[in-house]
Parts: structure tokens; C-alpha cells; sequence
């Protein structure tokens, strides 16, 4: 990897893009999801670039670790984001389900790469 490390990594800069999408559509949610729905979609999209970032820097084996770990992350929030389009008709996640979707195949490439 580049000196630059992770921040180099479209997969990240990526992952990082969906947790400022996540942000938005959490700011729509009513006040009562603020410390439920809402905080477990933030921590979820969260974890996916921090887990990309973290095993970044470690060897090999464990950098594939992470991505899966990521990979999890990203399937826990898709499901709440498709729980959200349900409870909530009028909140559109397509924006996110369409990134996490992009998310995912790079995530699955990268450990591919890795001989994951």
C-alpha cells in the first residue's frame, strides 16, 4: 500500500462517503429513534471504515479479517436501512442501499486480492 495507507483506498473513501449519507437519513428519523434505530445505523456505518482503516495496517491474513468484519457491518446496515424504509415510507434509503450495494462488491474484491 501507498504511503497514504487507507485514505489511499477507494473502499474506504467509499465506505466513508456512506456514513455521511447514513448521517443524512438519520437526521430525518422522529426524535424517538434517536437512541435506538438511529445510533445503531450510525455505529454500523462507522464500523465499516474503521475496520477497513484498522486492518490496514496489519499483516495480510488479518487486513482479510477486517474486511469481513466490514462486510458484516455492511449487511447489519442494510438491514436497518430497509427497516427504516419500512417503518418510515416517506424516508428514502435507495441513496445508501445503492452505495452500501458498491461498498460490498469492493469489499469482497479487495479480499479477493488479498486471497481471502
Amino acid at each position: 500500500m501507498q504511503q497514504e495507507g487507507f485514505k489511499s483506498l477507494t473502499v474506504w473513501k467509499k465506505s466513508m462517503e456512506l456514513v455521511v449519507q447514513v448521517y443524512i437519513v438519520v437526521a430525518l428519523l422522529p426524535q424517538e429513534e434517536k437512541y435506538a434505530l438511529s445510533d445503531q445505523m450510525r455505529r454500523s456505518a462507522v464500523s465499516i471504515a474503521s475496520n477497513i482503516a484498522e486492518g490496514s495496517k496489519r499483516g495480510k491474513k488479518e487486513f482479510s479479517h477486517f474486511l469481513r468484519v466490514a462486510h458484516g457491518s455492511l449487511a447489519e446496515l442494510e438491514t436497518q436501512l430497509i427497516l427504516t424504509e419500512r417503518l418510515f415510507p416517506d424516508i428514502s434509503t435507495e441513496s445508501c442501499l445503492n452505495l452500501g450495494e458498491e461498498v460490498g462488491k469492493m469489499l469482497y474484491a479487495l479480499g479477493l486480492k488479498l486471497g481471502d
